[in-house]
């Protein structure tokens, strides 16, 4: 997959207590797997899946940054559910998530091609890693 790729981004969303404290987080590769951007937010108290889906809108924000219209771009998300939908394999029956979807079919317009691919967990370690240092910051500010 990764060869046939200009730019790689690897998304994760997490939630402390699900729903609780949030952060989306992500890293953007190039096609040599040097990063070229590793970012994410605190966005509150939300669920798991409204993390994932936000991480998603933030990497390819990020990622227009450094490619276009010519450019194919794989998104390496650990949730199937994120993914399933995404692809439409799933329906999106979550209303609360709508939104998002229709951000990152937005998105996807400035690209030749994006394709979410899900990974496991322990292939996602760098965009998890962020997330959770988000977190961990956001929980040092509040004491």
């Amino acid at each position: 997959e990764e060869t046939k790729t200009d730019i790689v981004i690897h998304s994760d969303g997490g939630s402390r207590g699900n729903p609780g404290p949030s952060a989306a987080g992500y890293v953007i590769y190039n096609q040599f797997r040097e990063i070229l951007e590793s970012g994410g937010s605190y966005i509150g108290i939300t669920n798991n899946n409204q993390a994932e889906y936000t991480a998603v809108v933030l990497a390819l924000r990020a990622a227009q940054r450094y490619a276009n219209l010519n450019d194919t771009v794989l998104c390496n998300i650990d949730s199937s559910m994120v993914v399933n939908q995404l692809n439409g394999i799933y329906k999106i029956k979550n209303r609360d998530l709508w939104p998002f979807n229709q951000q990152i079919q937005e998105l996807m317009k400035s690209f030749r091609q994006v394709r979410f691919v899900h990974i496991p967990r322990e292939l996602n370690v760098a965009a998890d890693t962020k997330v959770n240092e988000i977190l961990d910051a956001h929980v040092h500010l509040d004491s």
